[in-house]
């Protein structure tokens, strides 16, 4: 989803990093395999997310919504060795091609981050979860983001980050809301949550389509 003209839009991507070469090669192979490739991240996004957890160096992080992979390599730039990525997905047909990437990665920029990749529905996972995540990242389907919310409050501490992508929904959230829109709701009261719960600091930036960084306090 782009909200700025086009030219500017490009003008930003062009004088930002880069997209590295196996990003490249996952967003060919998505598209050339995989339906729905819209669901990626995509390169500028990429670089914001993998400049956040460069900011944060997470040592545990928590992704909720693998899709292919795209958005967790980008976080796992981030991440400083001995770190531990968990990522959550329903589709179990996915599994192995984000694993060759995940693998890849691995084995080519940073050997010591363990990758678990968990198949199943997150909300039923995430309370199974161990410890505490410095940075999670929440992506998935979007009529259960109060459900993830509520659950991943009790998996992070102060100076963890939760950082959530769709938030502006292609606009819908400043439209009429439609009878049968059964995730524009839901993300009209996440987005009100994460402004008003006192445990959290958030700020709403204007990145492709809508993406949130709020602080544990």
């Amino acid at each position: 989803m782009f909200f700025l003209p086009k030219d500017l839009d490009d003008y930003i991507v062009n004088h930002s990093q880069d997209e590295p070469q196996i990003l490249k090669d996952l967003t060919r192979e998505t598209h050339l395999k995989v339906l729905q490739p819209i669901m990626l991240s995509g390169a500028y996004q990429g670089r914001v997310l993998s400049m956040i957890s460069h900011l944060r160096a997470p040592k545990r992080v928590l992704e909720i919504g693998t899709f292919t992979g795209y958005s967790a390599i980008c976080l796992m730039e981030g991440m400083p060795s001995g770190s531990e990525l968990v990522t959550i997905d329903i589709n179990e047909e996915l599994e192995d091609f984000a694993g060759r990437y995940f693998s890849r990665f691995r084995e080519s920029i940073n050997p010591k981050i363990t990758v678990h990749q968990k198949i199943g529905d997150a909300t039923q996972i995430i309370p199974q979860l161990k410890g505490t995540f410095d940075l999670v990242f929440i992506d998935a389907d979007k009529p259960n983001y109060v459900t993830y919310l509520h659950q991943v409050m009790e998996k992070v501490s102060s100076g963890s980050l939760i950082i959530s992508d769709n938030v502006l929904w292609h606009g819908k959230v400043v439209e009429e809301v439609q009878p049968k829109d059964t995730s524009t709701p839901v993300l009209l009261e996440y987005n009100r949550l994460l402004k008003e719960d006192p445990r959290l600091q958030t700020v709403l930036l204007s990145v492709r389509d809508g993406l949130t960084l709020s602080r544990v306090l």
